[in-house]
């Protein structure tokens, strides 16, 4: 009994010996995660039959030759009384979604653009919008799955806290490149092959997307799914997901599909 008390006092002191406190040059200091550069989400209210919407096309082709297509996101929002639903003999692009989005930002004429969710403005001064969004960092980072075949639509969305804790919403939309269909040109004549390109088909998380919340060196992951409209093409399709709150985005990216 002696001995095996004496043994147990032996154990006790080894591990009293070995320690389990950290020492002040040995703690795990907490890293602070990279600063990421800001992407910019470019609304296009536009139309088929507003005459000076491919103006404001060229200039979201001259933003994005300048700073690259992921990097200036655009949304052509085919909406209001310009835009135009189709008829037996003509392929319309406006939805009736888009129309809740004019409607919410009270757009009063075609072209008029929403840059990084900050209120209304004409294509003019998009170039300076967009350079002042580019000069600040994201407080969250964005990555996207966009997997699936034929119809059926399937991925996720990681959010990654940077800088400070983040709340808002995200909301997931679908845009389509490369659709040929009839616009109104700025000398007033009828393009039947005009290539319209962004062209937002459907909000794949509800018209406002949904509540998240990040805190800095964290991530959340969202899943969704979404049946792809048959007639759209799906390798001409991109998923764009960005997350807002009342003070504008403050993420977006794309992901092809």
């Amino acid at each position: 009994m002696k001995h095996k008390l004496l043994y147990i006092l032996s154990a006790a002191m080894l591990l009293v010996s070995c320690g389990t406190e950290i020492g002040e040059n040995e703690r795990l200091d907490y890293v602070k995660p990279q600063p990421v550069g800001k992407n910019v989400l470019v609304v296009d209210f536009t139309g088929q039959r507003c005459v000076n919407c491919p103006k404001a096309n060229e200039e979201i082709e001259t933003l994005q030759e300048q700073y690259g297509a992921d990097t200036v996101i655009a949304v052509g929002m085919h909406s209001g009384p310009l835009g135009f639903k189709g008829n037996s003999r003509l392929l319309g692009l406006a939805t009736d979604l888009g129309d809740t989005y004019y409607n919410y930002w009270g757009i009063e004429y075609q072209p008029t653009g929403v840059v990084d969710y900050r209120g209304k403005s004409d294509y003019t001064s998009w170039a300076s919008e967009v350079m002042q969004s580019l000069q600040q960092t994201a407080s969250v980072s964005l990555t996207a799955t966009a997997e699936g075949t034929g119809t059926d639509l399937h991925g996720s969305v990681t959010i990654e806290g940077i800088n400070g804790n983040t709340s808002g919403k995200l909301q997931l939309w679908l845009v389509e490149d490369s659709i040929v269909a009839m616009q109104m040109m700025p000398d007033g004549s009828a393009n039947a092959n005009y290539l319209h390109s962004h062209v937002f088909r459907d909000a794949v998380n509800g018209t406002w997307g949904q509540d998240v919340t990040v805190t800095e060196g964290y991530s959340t992951t969202v899943d969704y799914t979404y049946t792809l409209n048959e007639k759209w093409v799906r390798n001409h399709m991109w998923l764009i997901a960005f997350v807002y709150d009342n003070n504008g985005v403050k993420q977006v990216i794309r992901k092809h599909i």
